[in-house]
């Protein structure tokens, strides 16, 4: 550590492996579906800045909101959660 290079503020918590790729692969994976991210297979996909995937970490707050949530489709508390705070 050095005062050009301080200690993050951070721990991060969990990490997932991705797979580097060549710009000749980049290239032709972009070329067969026709320039389209939507197309594009996820473990192809280094960073995407389409979706912001894979360029931060998911903070403790944000893992235990996670848990806390209620994946039922239909009538979950979540939806309304997040309904009367865009009505606030």
């Amino acid at each position: 550590m050095t005062a050009a290079h301080p200690a993050e503020p951070w721990r991060i918590k969990m990490v997932e492996p991705i797979r580097t790729t060549t710009r000749a692969e980049r290239e032709s994976t972009l070329r067969a579906a026709a320039y389209n991210p939507c197309l594009l297979r996820a473990e192809d996909v280094y960073i995407d800045p389409l979706t912001d995937s894979g360029t931060n970490t998911v903070s403790d707050r944000r893992w235990s909101a996670m848990f806390r949530g209620d994946e039922s489709y239909c009538g979950a508390s979540s939806f309304y959660r997040l309904h009367d705070t865009v009505r606030a």
